[in-house]
């Protein structure tokens, strides 16, 4: 667990001076605007992390019901920790340009564990679309440009670690996240190729917590909008907690 602590600790980042304006805004294309505006109230300090906890089902080999806490700085890493069935317990994360996971049956049998440079890379664009959990990380002061495809189709470009990402967000009329997609380097298949594949999934409700409304439940995996999705689908969440790091 000190281990965890200690990363944890360095994405504990305090917030930037000052709170958020719509004014900061101005001149972004209006699919954005729209969905800042509903993302983040005035007055939000601009916290560059957040903790949050979480439950739901995870997919290892078959559904398993978990429960994990997250330290989330986006432009930064993160640290998730939970327990999958009870008995699976470990943790994923990215810190200071280095991705792992370790996850154990019983604290004792190794069950999954892998890091180097593609599980950093991987890791690393995890770290980057989990921005949709703290929205203020997506503001174009953080060094993130933004385009509108649509009326409900908005794109943010920025990097992570080093790697760039593009993440494709589709809006509903009030500009709450309906959905969240990119090209994630991965080995989905588990062939010891890696590569870029679409990643992504469906958010089912939005929840107010600290200032923010962020997407609260919802379905994520690999192969998201294509016709491998009920493959590719792993991971269903429910936000239980949320605190901005003030």
């Amino acid at each position: 667990m000190s281990r965890l602590s200690d990363l944890e600790d360095t994405l504990l980042r305090p917030a930037e001076p000052g709170l958020f304006a719509p004014e900061e805004l101005d001149g972004l294309p209006d699919a954005v605007r729209r969905y800042f505006l509903a993302a983040i109230e005035p007055g939000t300090p601009l916290a560059k992390a957040a903790r949050l906890r979480m439950k739901g089902h995870i997919k290892v080999k078959r559904w398993l019901p978990f429960r994990a806490r997250q330290v989330l700085s986006p432009h930064h890493g993160f640290v998730w920790a939970g327990r999958a069935g009870g008995v699976i317990a470990g943790s994923d994360s990215f810190v200071e340009g280095r991705g792992s996971m370790d996850w154990k049956v019983a604290g004792r049998f190794t069950v999954a564990h892998a890091e180097g440079p593609d599980v950093s890379r991987s890791a690393a664009g995890r770290a980057a679309a989990e921005a949709i959990w703290l929205p203020i990380a997506l503001l174009p002061r953080f060094g993130v440009g933004w385009s509108e495809q649509g009326p409900n189709a908005i794109t943010a470009s920025y990097e992570v670690g080093g790697f760039p990402v593009e993440l494709h967000l589709e809006l509903d009329g009030e500009g709450h996240l309906q959905s969240a997609v990119f090209d994630r380097w991965g080995d989905p298949e588990n062939s010891g190729r890696f590569s870029l594949h679409p990643f992504g999934g469906h958010i089912t409700r939005q929840e107010a917590f600290d200032g923010l409304t962020i997407p609260a439940a919802g379905s994520f995996g690999w192969y998201f909008g294509t016709d491998r999705w009920v493959e590719g689908e792993f991971f269903r969440y429910e936000i239980v907690s949320y605190q901005l790091v003030k």
